[in-house]
């Protein structure tokens, strides 16, 4: 009897999870990229293992940017040609991320085609090193988020907690539980500690009282935001615009056009 009641009581939870997930992933109303998206410099500066974040547009979107105060909700892993061609020869996945009510999935780069994004590359791998980080996001491919803990998800639903801005962080890691968290970065910093290769800073002496309990907080819970990989200062932030060989001269300004007609 105990166990039928058990397993009554997690098909419930899990249903109701299901719920709560489809909801938090609701496209956020009035969400517009703020620059416009070079797609194809994109595809062409990415290298394997580096980290892709997102500014995402869904409601989970804006709650993880209010605690996180930041701009960037969502990361994935480039992993590049590896992946085989679906049998539909659609296109090919060269991300692989973790998404609340998927899990861990390989998807397109066309997925982020028309958001806000940021490249954060690791300096100083190895080709092995790389392969071994490349390597462990993907076997950990079916990774399924368990719905059956609620904590993770509702906690959601409060886009903007009356908490002071010091405890906005932590709210994060309530009712948090590896390796079912939904916060996709948690999973990419495993993979980058699996070959030691450092995110957050170490320690220093003269630093805030603040800062160095939240930085002892995360470390602790091993519970990485999307922001870090851009703060942190072992990532360079590659721009594809400035990679691709920039030459503000070749602008063309639209008083350059009115003036040109005018000539005519």
């Amino acid at each position: 009897m105990t166990d039928k009641l058990a397993t009554v009581k997690d098909t419930f939870l899990d249903r109701v999870g299901r719920r709560l997930a489809r909801r938090l992933r609701d496209p956020s109303s009035g969400y517009q990229p703020y620059t416009p998206s070079d797609f194809p410099t994109l595809c062409r500066i990415l290298q394997p293992g580096d980290v892709l974040l997102v500014e995402g547009g869904e409601r989970i979107s804006n709650a993880i940017k209010y605690l996180t105060q930041s701009t960037w909700s969502h990361a994935a892993m480039y992993v590049g040609d590896v992946l085989p061609l679906p049998e539909d020869r659609r296109e090919r996945p060269r991300l692989v991320e973790v998404n609340l009510g998927e899990g861990c999935v390989a998807v397109p780069l066309s997925k982020y085609e028309t958001f806000n994004t940021r490249i954060c590359r690791p300096v100083g791998l190895n080709d092995t090193e790389r392969d071994q980080v490349v390597q462990f996001m993907i076997s950990n491919l079916g990774l399924r988020y368990d719905m059956r803990n609620i904590f993770d998800l509702a906690r959601y639903f409060l886009p903007t907690p009356p908490v002071p801005v010091r405890w906005r962080r932590r709210m994060l890691a309530f009712g948090s539980g590896d390796p079912t968290r939904a916060i996709c970065s948690s999973l990419i910093a495993q993979a980058y500690q699996g070959v030691r290769y450092p995110i957050l800073p170490e320690r220093r002496q003269g630093g805030s009282e603040y800062a160095e309990q939240e930085l002892l907080h995360i470390r602790h819970h091993s519970l990485f935001a999307p922001r870090d990989f851009d703060l942190s200062p072992y990532f360079r932030v590659v721009k594809p615009t400035l990679e691709g060989g920039f030459d503000f001269r070749e602008l063309v300004w639209e008083d350059h056009l009115d003036k040109g007609k005018e000539g005519a």
